[in-house]
């Protein structure tokens, strides 16, 4: 049952983050690969580890926030942790097809 509720809370975190874009690119942040690992610890906590485009993104403050933003609106959440990272660094491989061909790049 434990795991049945960390995957259905899992998802809700993914729907959520996927409402938050990068202003430059019509594309979620998530399709653009930005998230790296979503981890959903007991009492639902959750944790996230993402990127950015780039060191230098101008929206480096605004997106981490508003991901945290967003899954601290998921009923029953309790304390949510985004840590940002440039380890790999982020290159367009990581988009999901659905960004890239959103973009042109397919």
């Amino acid at each position: 049952m434990e795991n049945e509720n960390k995957n259905e809370l899992k998802q809700k975190v993914i729907q959520a983050i996927k409402q938050v874009y990068d202003p430059e690119i019509p594309v979620d942040v998530y399709e653009l690969g930005l998230i790296y690992e979503i981890t959903v610890y007991p009492v639902n906590n959750v944790y996230v580890l993402m990127t950015l485009t780039s060191p230098n993104c101008p929206s480096a403050e605004f997106i981490p926030s508003e991901v945290k933003d967003k899954i601290q609106q998921i009923q029953g959440v309790n304390n949510v942790e985004v840590e940002i990272t440039f380890d790999p660094p982020y290159s367009q491989d990581m988009m999901s097809e659905a960004a890239k061909l959103e973009l042109g790049f397919l």
